[in-house]
């Protein structure tokens, strides 16, 4: 009894250790491990070559009139809203886009460059709902999105701060982008994503920035990286359209994404459903070229398939993982930074489905190389749920992910010769030098899981996973520090914010 007493007492001092160890945020990823490329040469030349038969021959259509008319004054074939793009001239537009940019925080060293080897994770976007600390379901608020925002920035492996991690559908629907971009803005250092859900919203959100880093430099920089969604089958409508003009004109980025669900807004096939997002994806950024030449882009994608049963989206299978690994291989054929994957799933809680199929995707997600994952962390329900532990939980796996992408050390250290020739045959490495040197860096030891006995376990609640990861983000949240702001440029923010509130109407829908 005194011995088991003695290990707990031990094993906890050592998560006490590591929970009071001083906060270090890292860096994104530049990968060091090789690329996964599904595609031969001459398969990548066939999505391609049936992508630009899709914009030569059936078209896109563009549902706003100024985007027909840029068409119009480029040269491309006008019928109605119907779009078909030359294959010349869509690959000139593309020229013009750059191959990475930076993204700049309001804390430089947090900074992120989108392109080449670098991979960012941002958490996940647009949930309706939230699983709460007591694990229920319920609508999502203004403190919920300061939490997730709040533990964002409290996890190292986490990049960037995101944008709608949960709806705050406490605030009028008319007002609330304004407290989105202000609780990035207040609440971490970390860079952030603008709003989209209206063009007026979206100047809102380049107008704050404009106070947080001031007019000049962002005339000149990028501190915002936003997402649209093309309303696949092949249409850009005039709300997407409208707010990837604003940002484009305002030299902010955006991941330029179909929203695609194989079987229903695109064909049930793989590589059919791959070549209809190519022609969609290529015909947004070409737009924003006719916007603004130079404007940073990113070709995005998000793809599941649908159940032919049921018509739910499916997360987590093989299909999907494949359209990573194609759509992976064609934006660096067009030399365009990329979006894809995350911890996708369609589990409602976060239980063994929701693992399995968020690391089946995000595995794919990493060894594709992709360059800006959102939904990195606390997707639950194809989306509709934010969820307190599955957030903790992924960013455990996403720490791990950072581990491996460094690829495999080997320097003389990591090659541990000393050791064995130390040890030799039948001895053990516990105490050698090379271990003292060594244990508590040697292998990623996640706060998460329990590998103790199954008696420890028992005697310590015999909790799940969902339920340490629920704990942690509590314990986090109590530790939380806000990063410094400078005071005036906050009262100008909320200055702007008053103002902007007392124009706009107090709907809830």
């Amino acid at each position: 009894m005194a011995e088991a007493t003695a290990r707990r007492g031990g094993r906890e001092a050592r998560r006490a250790a590591r929970a009071d160890a001083p906060l270090v945020q890292h860096r994104y990823i530049t990968r060091e491990i090789p690329l996964y490329e599904l595609l031969d040469a001459a398969g990548l030349e066939i999505i391609h070559e049936q992508s630009m038969t899709i914009l030569e021959e059936i078209g896109i259509d563009f549902r706003d009139e100024p985007a027909l008319e840029l068409w119009r004054e480029a040269g491309a074939d006008i019928d109605g809203e119907r779009v078909r793009i030359p294959r010349e001239l869509l690959m000139q537009k593309l020229s013009t886009v750059p191959s990475q940019y930076t993204q700049h925080a309001r804390n430089p060293e947090r900074n992120v460059v989108i392109g080449g080897r670098n991979t960012v994770f941002a958490p996940t976007y647009g949930s309706p709902f939230v699983r709460g600390f007591e694990n229920e379901r319920r609508y999502g608020t203004l403190e919920d999105l300061q939490n997730f925002v709040k533990l964002t920035y409290m996890t190292p492996d986490l990049h960037h701060s995101g944008g709608v991690i949960c709806e705050p559908v406490d605030v009028p629907v008319p007002k609330r982008h304004l407290d989105i971009v202000y609780t990035h803005m207040k609440y971490s250092d970390k860079p952030f994503m603008g709003i989209v859900t209206a063009p007026e919203r979206a100047v809102d959100s380049v107008s704050l920035a404009e106070i947080l880093f001031g007019k000049d430099f962002i005339a000149k920089n990028t501190v915002i990286t936003s997402v649209v969604n093309c309303n696949s089958p092949m249409v850009w409508d005039a709300t997407m359209l409208g707010a990837l003009t604003v940002y484009a004109k305002a030299g902010q980025a955006v991941l330029v994404t179909p929203f695609i669900m194989a079987g229903a807004m695109a064909p049930a096939a793989t590589c059919g459903s791959v070549s209809q997002l190519n022609a969609e994806v290529l015909a947004g950024i070409a737009y924003t070229q006719l916007v603004r030449p130079g404007a940073p882009m990113v070709y995005g994608s998000f793809v599941t398939a649908v159940s032919m049963l049921s018509g739910a989206p499916m997360m987590g299978t093989p299909e999907p993982a494949m359209m990573i690994y194609m759509v992976g291989q064609l934006a660096r054929k067009y030399k365009l930074p990329f979006r894809t994957g995350g911890m996708l799933n369609g589990a409602k809680i976060a239980d063994a489905q929701a693992a399995y199929e968020s690391m089946a995707t995000m595995i794919p997600t990493l060894l594709a190389g992709t360059n800006f994952v959102l939904h990195s962390a606390g997707w639950l329900e194809a989306g509709l749920s934010a969820g307190y532990g599955k957030f903790m939980m992924d960013a455990d796996q996403i720490a791990m992910l950072q581990v491996f992408a460094k690829g495999p050390d080997l320097s003389t250290e990591g090659l541990a010769m000393e050791a064995i020739r130390e040890v030799g045959p039948g001895g053990h490495y516990l105490g050698c030098a090379h271990t003292q040197r060594n244990f508590k860096t040697a292998f990623y030891m996640s706060d998460i899981a329990d590998n103790n006995s199954y008696e420890q376990w028992e005697s310590e609640g015999a909790t799940d996973a969902n339920t340490r990861g629920i704990r942690k983000a509590q314990r986090v949240l109590r530790e939380y520090e806000q990063p410094p702001l400078d005071p005036a440029i906050d009262e100008a923010l909320l200055d702007f914010i008053r103002c902007r509130k007392d124009e706009l109407p107090n709907a809830m829908s």
